[in-house]
């Protein structure tokens, strides 16, 4: 399958890593950035049985806009057989992933190395 090139764009860089796509949000994840973000995660969660990791440490802020993100890739990629992994550090965004119920859909992970040597049934269910 052709695989699309990634956005221009200041809140996300992509690569590929062990067999998966990891997402790199960067800077304040904000509607704005959720505007640049949210159409090439689509195109990506479309896919059947895809593989992501999306990487929130270079994150400053984060808020409901980013939720929606993370909620909606999760959703999409688990109605498509994928899996979904989110490595997460700062402080803030991980209280707000606890306080809203997300980090037990979505466990987030401190290392890209932790999250993808744990096991294939990762994402948790609703």
């Amino acid at each position: 399958m052709e695989q699309q090139p990634a956005p221009l764009t200041r809140h996300l860089r992509v690569r590929q890593d062990r067999g998966h796509t990891v997402l790199e949000f960067r800077g304040e994840i904000d509607i704005a950035a959720a505007v640049e973000i949210g159409p090439y995660l689509d195109r990506l969660t479309a896919r059947p049985d895809v593989r992501l990791v999306i990487d929130l440490r270079p994150v400053d802020f984060f808020d409901c806009s980013g939720l929606r993100l993370l909620y909606r890739a999760r959703t999409r990629t688990l109605d498509h057989d994928g899996e979904l992994r989110l490595v997460c550090t700062h402080p803030l965004t991980l209280r707000i992933l606890r306080v809203t119920g997300l980090s037990k859909l979505l466990p987030p992970h401190a290392t890209l190395d932790a999250a993808l040597g744990q096991p294939e049934a990762t994402s948790g269910s609703v």
